[in-house]
């Protein structure tokens, strides 16, 4: 709010118009450009329109424009004598309202960044003084010493989630139901311990391990806690102390001018990468708390695993910063074929070849399926008179269902009838006495031998 002192010239306000930059979705406009009405340009033909429309620019030219300051006690709702405890109540009341994971309207983000503001100014005794006696203009600039141990320039405005949960705290006690690491602001959020990434690893299984299942010694790398310093990252023997950058708060306000005027930017601070911390980092692990290592881990793969499948070992990844749980292992499953076998889910299918003789006749054969933990031959019965690509069924001699290892799927056997391209004489003359035969019976000979 912007005041006029007696017998000051009358200071014209008019609308400024202005717009927001690309500068991300924290950036704020503070003091945009008032930009003044084009010369030459207008409407109409008539000379009188010409000479009222200069005489209004000539009048426009001379007048100061400025933009008024925000009223951080209208943007609180309280009176410029409110106490510290009355402010601290309307500020309770409103961040409650418009923090952003609670309101969710298109400007309740801006709003609640204003009311953080308007609270730290007139919560703190100096600052609200130069903002009563110059208003916001004078804490940018600098009035009365601000610029060395005030806003510093509009650079040191804290983080309003940090404003936030020095009420509150990350959790709020319960009484919205939790904002745990809301903004990323508190210290605690940017400080707690982060999980470790998943590793993968490939294993390549023979078909009837995959099929029966089996124990596996495998060797992972990945990166394990630092025996040094116990996974802090930290030199042994130092301490971590406050970033004399951001002061603990992990990010920075940096104030940047423009055409358009100042735009505020929050950024992670460069100093300690947003940690809010400086140590002197341990000289095993480089200060990440982690080094690369390998283990030998048994693993057990039950059995009906198929091409594809994917086994979770838990807590065998990388180890996580600051103490963070450590990730996930997975191993991913490739299967070996088998010359005589195929399988299709928890089904296998295999060929068998038989002559046009035994196909009419019937006969036996040996058949490779899978017994109860290993491969094994049975007996096949061949009925009489079967007809080239019949399928044959062996119940339960398939794959164990993965996780149900007591069913089973089928073993089908696909019949191939083989016919010769060349026979002896004494065939063909017996092949002719069938035809014969076959003549002498037409029903017989509709069916057809196959």
């Amino acid at each position: 709010m912007s005041t006029v002192a007696p017998g000051a010239a009358a200071v014209a306000f008019r609308p400024v118009a202005c717009r927001k930059a690309a500068a991300g979705p924290s950036s704020r406009l503070l003091a945009p450009t008032a930009a003044l009405p084009a010369r030459g340009s207008g409407f109409g033909s008539s000379t009188a329109q010409q000479q009222r429309r200069q005489h209004k620019r000539r009048q426009l030219g001379q007048r100061l424009v400025v933009r008024a300051d925000r009223d951080f006690y209208q943007i609180l709702g309280v009176s410029r004598d409110a106490d510290k405890k009355t402010i601290k109540s309307a500020y309770r009341q409103l961040a409650r309202k418009f923090h952003p994971d609670v309101n969710k309207e298109a400007d309740a983000e801006d709003r609640f960044k204003d009311i953080s503001a308007a609270y730290e100014v007139l919560s703190d005794d100096e600052k609200r003084g130069i903002y009563d006696r110059f208003g916001e203009q004078g804490l940018k600039g600098g009035f009365a010493g601000a610029g060395a141990g005030g806003m510093g320039g509009m650079g040191d405005f804290s983080n309003p989630f940090d404003i936030f949960e020095t009420f509150f705290g990350g959790g709020m006690g319960g009484g919205m139901g939790g904002f745990g690491g809301m903004g990323g602001g508190a210290a605690r959020a940017r400080n707690r311990p982060i999980p470790g990434d998943d590793q993968r690893y490939d294993l390549r299984l023979d078909f009837t391990e995959a099929v029966f299942g089996c124990s596996k010694e495998i060797e992972v790398s990945r990166l394990e806690d630092c025996s040094t310093c116990s996974g802090s990252g930290v030199k042994p023997g130092t301490t971590p102390t406050t970033c004399s950058t951001c002061k603990g708060a992990g990010q920075v306000v940096q104030a940047v001018r423009t055409p358009l005027g100042m735009f505020q930017q929050v950024a992670t601070c460069p100093t300690c990468g947003g940690t809010g911390e400086q140590s002197t980092p341990c000289g095993t692990c480089q200060g990440d708390g982690r080094v690369r290592g390998s283990k030998r881990i048994s693993l057990r793969v039950p059995p009906g695993v198929d091409e594809g499948s994917r086994l979770r070992v838990r807590g065998e990844g990388d180890a996580g910063r600051r103490n963070g749980e450590a990730g996930d292992l997975y191993v991913f499953i490739s299967v070996k074929p088998h010359p005589e076998l195929r399988r299709e889910g928890a089904t296998i299918h295999s060929d068998v070849e038989i002559s046009y003789v035994d196909a009419i006749l019937g006969t036996t054969v040996k058949v490779t399926t899978l017994g109860t933990n290993e491969l094994s031959q049975v007996d096949l019965k061949i009925p009489a008179g079967t007809q080239p690509g019949t399928t044959l069924v062996m119940s339960k001699r398939g794959v164990p269902k993965l996780g149900t290892a007591n069913a089973r799927g089928d073993h089908l056997v696909h019949v191939k009838v083989k016919i010769p391209k060349s026979i002896s004489g004494e065939e063909k003359k017996l092949m002719e006495q069938l035809r014969e035969l076959q003549t002498s019976k037409p029903a017989a000979s509709s069916r057809g031998w196959f």
